[in-house]
């Protein structure tokens, strides 16, 4: 996973996985979705990101790795 901001443009770009980008299709107004050629989510664009993202207090935490397991 790759997250950038462009303070430039306001705009913050997330990439789930990188793939060979398909199409790009609109959400909304200013948000775009990168797909593969299966239609699986690759990439997000979010324009005027820091009043829709609140990216000035962006923060990241990770779940360990560990794959849980339920016991009795």
């Amino acid at each position: 996973m790759k997250i950038q901001y462009f303070q430039g443009t306001d705009t913050l770009y997330i990439e789930l996985r990188a793939c060979d980008v398909d199409e790009t299709r609109d959400f909304d107004e200013n948000t775009l979705i990168d797909v593969d050629e299966y239609g699986e989510i690759c990439a997000l664009t979010i324009e005027h990101a820091r009043a829709r993202a609140d990216v000035p207090y962006f923060s990241f935490g990770q779940i360990g790795g560990e794959r849980l397991v339920a016991t009795r």
